[in-house]
């Protein structure tokens, strides 16, 4: 299954406002809205990718609360970019200064700021190319390291502001680097 996307007309932008009533209203869909304003309805994982998810997120969290260094969110979490774009990355990371600096407010609807850290795994379903387009939207709003994790052709590409991304073939490990200082994620269980 691939996601629908709902074309909005320039002529009529939902606010942010009304995207989260429609999003509290529909809480049975997982929706993102495009930079430009047009909706995207995407698809409940299947078992495979969402156990995945969960392990992913597991070792994510882990590390954090003993590094306590910020805060960790699941698939489910909608961000607001500062382009406008508002997206649910599989897994995301916030220094805790950063989280902080939110109101309740913020906190609670969806938080407008980007995630420090974003991992988008691509289930076997999803097209590689809109994935691809929304890693690099998130390094353009601020994310300083991406992973986009292909199990369908064992690779990972990885996303940094200001390079070319860099794509690993195979790899054993992946390493958070200075975003995430000692966290490494085993992909063992991924492939």
């Amino acid at each position: 299954m691939t996601p629908l996307i709902l074309n909005n007309p320039e002529t009529a932008p939902i606010t942010d406002e009304q995207f989260y009533q429609i999003c509290i209203a529909n809480r049975e869909l997982k929706l993102e809205r495009t930079s430009k304003g047009d909706l995207i309805i995407m698809p409940p994982t299947g078992g495979g990718t969402g156990k995945r998810n969960s392990d992913i997120n597991l070792d994510l969290g882990l590390w954090n609360r003993q590094t306590q260094l910020g805060v960790v969110f699941d698939s489910s979490t909608c961000f607001q970019l500062p382009n406008g774009a508002k997206f649910s990355p599989d897994a995301a990371w916030i220094p805790l200064a950063k989280w902080e600096s939110l109101t309740p407010e913020q906190q609670e609807k969806f938080p407008p700021i980007c995630p420090d850290f974003v991992i988008e795994l691509r289930s076997p379903s999803d097209p590689l190319k809109p994935l691809q387009e929304k890693m690099q939207e998130y390094i353009n709003n601020g994310t300083r390291l991406g992973w986009l994790i292909n199990r369908k052709n064992r690779q990972v590409e990885i996303y940094r502001p200001g390079r070319e991304k860099e794509i690993l073939d195979n790899p054993t490990t992946l390493l958070g680097e200075d975003v995430l200082p000692g966290f490494v994620l085993d992909l063992s269980f991924i492939w």
